[in-house]
């Protein structure tokens, strides 16, 4: 099932890399204050991610489960290593239909916190700015918050 969801995402960036143009995005951002398991459960646990957003949440804990954030955001888990990498679908409901990036979170200890790398590839050029700055807005800032940190903005 994994294969078949990796394949999935394969074929769809290359027909989408066709039509339009497509950015990744690199952020890492520290986390004072958290361990990995806790930036891990805040992402997958329904609950601790619906107050982090601030929106409804679900998501499945499965390789090949989805998620969704509110209205806006959808996709489905990749691969999942407990407290060490998520790596989803991911997509947001004003792209062109069919289209999906990948998002990877990856967690490691780091000067009392732990140092999340965030990488998302296949994100459509004309959503770039937006979505870049939702990652430092809506995730990094009030993560940060939620565990006391005051670190240096997520690049």
């Amino acid at each position: 099932m994994a294969a078949d969801l990796e394949n999935a995402h394969r074929i769809s960036l290359s027909q989408r890399s066709g039509r339009a143009p497509v950015k990744t995005i690199r952020q890492t951002a520290t986390i004072r204050g958290a361990t990995p398991h806790d930036i891990y459960e805040t992402i997958m646990d329904p609950k601790k991610h619906t107050k982090l957003s601030r929106q409804p949440t679900t998501v499945s804990r499965r390789v090949g489960g989805a998620f969704k954030v509110g209205h806006d955001l959808e996709g489905k888990n990749l691969k999942l290593t407990k407290d060490r990498r998520i790596v989803q679908t991911w997509r947001a409901n004003n792209w062109p239909k069919g289209t999906y990036s990948k998002a990877t979170f990856a967690f490691a200890r780091a000067g009392g916190g732990t140092r999340v790398t965030f990488t998302q590839t296949g994100v459509p050029d004309q959503f770039y700015g937006e979505i870049s700055q939702g990652w430092r807005d809506y995730y990094w800032k009030p993560l940060r918050k939620q565990f006391g940190s005051r670190g240096p903005e997520g690049r």
